[in-house]
């Protein structure tokens, strides 16, 4: 089996890490979780960090098959468009992905503009899709409760979770968006922990726990079913569903969560310019309710 490059970059303002993964024969790649950088206070968005990821694509000389998101962020723009534009490939999320343009297409008063996908993602991923990054064989795992849309990408040897899970030490992704879902998180980790121990996985994001001075974003199947704080071999459904819906209701909304969302329903698309030729993201006001925080 060829065992697939993995480069990760770090984002620092959204704490998230996105990644190149690539076939190191014949220099295929696909990129997965990309980040459009957004400064909240002016409104202005740039593409120093994807384009970190395009000098690295460049350098090594790779082509680009897909542009993968493991499902539709709320702390941070996806350069998934961007991307395309540059170097090429397809965008894919999960087939579910309407069920959250559904969602978030009523409360941006966008869902006519979003009824029909054609011209956002290029491609939906079913479950249990095989695909191939080069010749690395991959295929789509369905993972939702965090949100209905979430997809772990299984690439060789390893696996790009997106938020189902965090490192050991600092548990599971939150529940309470539209959609989400306790008791289907708990068991969509367990289809990750099916997976052979020694399977790679990737986190989407890192926050550091409060025993931990240093990011961390790889572990392994059998060091999360040995050590999650929050869900690990010996935990029953009924007592992650406590902590999880127990946590979630200390938790604030992502501090991103309105410019992301609607961005990140498009497939990383901004919206089109008004007739004065400005770009505008709308901020409903007083619409969020509890379940959305």
């Amino acid at each position: 089996m060829n065992i697939p490059e993995v480069k990760a970059f770090f984002d620092e303002t959204s704490n998230t890490i996105s990644y190149i993964v690539s076939d190191p024969v014949n220099k295929h790649c696909a990129i997965i979780d990309s980040v459009l950088d957004y400064d909240p206070p002016s409104g202005r968005t740039s593409t120093q960090t994807a384009d970190k990821m395009i000098e690295c694509i460049n350098a090594c000389s790779l082509k680009i098959d897909w542009i993968l998101e493991t499902h539709v962020h709320a702390d941070h723009l996806s350069a998934a468009a961007y991307l395309k534009e540059q170097l090429g490939g397809q965008i894919a999320i999960s087939s579910q992905v309407p069920v959250v343009q559904q969602a978030f297409g009523k409360l941006f008063n966008i869902a006519e503009e979003l009824a029909d996908n054609e011209g956002l993602f290029d491609h939906l991923f079913e479950n249990q899709e095989q695909f191939q990054v080069g010749n690395i064989k991959a295929r789509s795992l369905h993972t939702p409760g965090h949100t209905p849309a979430c997809m772990t990408y299984l690439i060789g040897d390893c696996a790009f979770i997106g938020d189902t899970l965090f490192m050991p030490d600092y548990g599971t992704a939150r529940v309470d968006f539209p959609g989400g879902d306790a008791a289907t998180l708990f068991h969509s980790i367990q289809k990750i922990y099916a997976l052979p121990d020694q399977t790679r996985l990737f986190m989407c994001h890192d926050y550091k726990s409060p025993n931990r001075d240093h990011y961390l974003w790889e572990t392994t199947v059998e060091e999360q079913k040995a050590n999650n704080i929050h869900l690990n071999a010996r935990t029953t459904e009924a007592e992650f569903v406590a902590i999880r819906e127990s946590r979630d209701q200390e938790l604030t909304a992502p501090r991103l969560i309105l410019p992301s969302v609607q961005v990140n329903i498009r497939a990383g698309q901004l919206p089109a310019a008004e007739d004065n030729g400005i770009q505008y993201l709308k901020i409903p006001l007083n619409s969020l309710g509890t379940k959305q925080s």
